[in-house]
């Protein structure tokens, strides 16, 4: 192999392994075929996940057991990240999406056997080791599927030119719009109509289609991984190197988690919250009007980018989406909800793409794998706390007081009448205190350094 430079923010990995580059144009292609695959593996995985979701509540009418298989998948997320990470920065991108594939797949094969294997009702008491034994099997499979998504940040990096990277980052975001709106009608019909059984072994097939699909892409453009000083599987030291490296960088990581922290509530109580409204099959539906947002935040950033300072931009989004958290459920008008979602989904792309902007810019490749390992392992940490705590609280205190005779007079005033206003006094709170941290980021110094790392980085030579 020849001797490699390393590969800076601009420097695209055929650079940093010595191969010949081809055309804006093709490389556009061999990105779109990517995408387009980890979209449909998204798909499925959500398809999945989503209809677990749905399942364990109507079973069970517990806010407590989805807030805790929410909760599980997220604490999952943040313990593997810097594992996933490190394998991206030592591996081709490609064999470790097929890697995740694979093993994807085969978990949730083993979840088909299970269910056959196991009665329903044991499967659904949770007092007993097989409902947990049973999620946790289809968790680790959909968590392990995120390594695609990690992978996928770095192809960004090596296949789009740094001044369209933004726009790249917005058809992700479109893309995984479009996850949104086909796996929630899809699980809802399914879990309504075809019930648990079927809608695993749908999930199988399609997981299994999405994986042979993946074994015919070839990304030339990397002949071998850049040269990367990652090592082991879980090179912590590195990832928090590569963070530390870039002044501020850290201080973006946190910027971003304050986002999950509202995602936390809305990951505990947003799915009770439509199913109290709506029956299943028409919760699925609805929410994916909903989720038609974020293919429409994605294409407005694939069409007009972030501006000149992405940072700002996330952080203004996330302000908004702290005022339409905080009023969506005043009222328990199903219209209310639902274009308080749609508003939601348009935001979620901006504070996304923003961050993977920053990173793509101002982080060498070698090192981008762990960094952005690094950031979904820190920020899928903060939703766990917050879904563990409030899915509790809220069915044990907030639900019972919310819907007993003095508590209901209380709300009445603020949030209006409804069997759902404890649920709307969570999301009422978690908006306020949304809205106030991204204010606060703005007035620290750290904001103005991480802003004036990327005007830095964007100012110097192109590659």
């Amino acid at each position: 192999m020849p001797e490699q430079e390393p590969a800076g923010s601009g420097t695209t990995a055929a650079q940093a392994t010595g191969t010949s580059l081809r055309t804006p144009a093709q490389r556009s292609r061999t990105f779109a075929g990517i995408l387009v695959n980890t979209a449909a593996a998204n798909i499925t995985t959500s398809y999945l996940w989503f209809a677990l979701t749905f399942w364990v509540y109507l079973e069970t009418r517990n806010v407590i057991a989805t807030g805790v298989v929410g909760g599980a998948y997220m604490l999952l997320m943040a313990l593997s990240s810097i594992s996933f990470g490190t394998f991206v920065d030592r591996y081709r991108k490609l064999a470790v999406m097929r890697f995740a594939g694979g093993f994807t797949l085969a978990m949730f094969a083993l979840s088909g056997l299970l269910f056959l294997l196991i009665p329903a009702a044991r499967l659904l008491d949770l007092s007993q080791p097989w409902f947990w034994v049973f999620t946790l099997v289809i968790l680790v499979g959909a968590v392990v599927e995120n390594l695609r998504n990690i992978a996928l940040s770095t192809t960004v990096t090596i296949l789009i030119e740094p001044d369209r990277r933004a726009n790249a980052n917005g058809l992700v975001g479109m893309v995984q719009g479009l996850m949104f709106i086909v796996t929630s009608v899809l699980s809802g019909l399914s879990v309504g109509l075809l019930g648990m059984g079927w809608t695993i072994a749908v999930g199988v097939a399609l997981t299994a289609l999405a994986f042979v699909h993946l074994l015919t892409l070839r990304l030339p453009e990397e002949a071998q991984p850049a040269a990367s000083d990652a090592h082991g599987g879980f090179d912590l030291r590195g990832s928090l190197a590569a963070v530390l490296a870039v002044a501020g960088l850290f201080a973006l990581i946190l910027f971003s988690t304050f986002n999950n922290f509202v995602g936390g509530v809305y990951m505990a109580l947003m799915d009770p919250y439509g199913l109290e409204l709506f029956p299943v099959e028409l919760w699925g539906t609805y929410f994916a009007l909903g989720a038609t947002g974020f293919i429409v935040g994605g294409a407005l950033i694939g069409k007009f980018g972030l501006g000149r300072n992405p940072l700002r931009s996330m952080l203004l989004a996330v302000i908004m989406m702290g005022v339409v958290g905080a009023v969506f459920t005043l009222r328990e008008w199903a219209w209310l909800y639902i274009a308080g979602i749609w508003l939601y989904m348009v935001l979620v792309p901006f504070v996304e793409a923003a961050e993977q902007t920053v990173i793509q810019r101002v982080v060498p490749l070698d090192r981008q794998g762990r960094v952005f390992g690094f950031a979904m392992a820190f920020e899928s940490a903060a939703a766990p706390i917050t879904a563990f705590l409030v899915a509790p609280v809220a069915q044990v205190w907030i639900i019972p007081y919310a819907r007993s005779a003095e508590g209901a007079a209380g709300l009445a005033p603020l949030l209006g009448e409804g069997t759902s206003r404890g649920i709307a006094l969570v999301f009422l709170a978690a908006g306020i205190l949304m809205i106030a941290a991204a204010l606060l980021a703005f007035l620290t110094p750290v904001y103005r350094r991480v802003s004036a790392s990327y005007a830095e980085a964007a100012a110097g030579p192109a590659p």
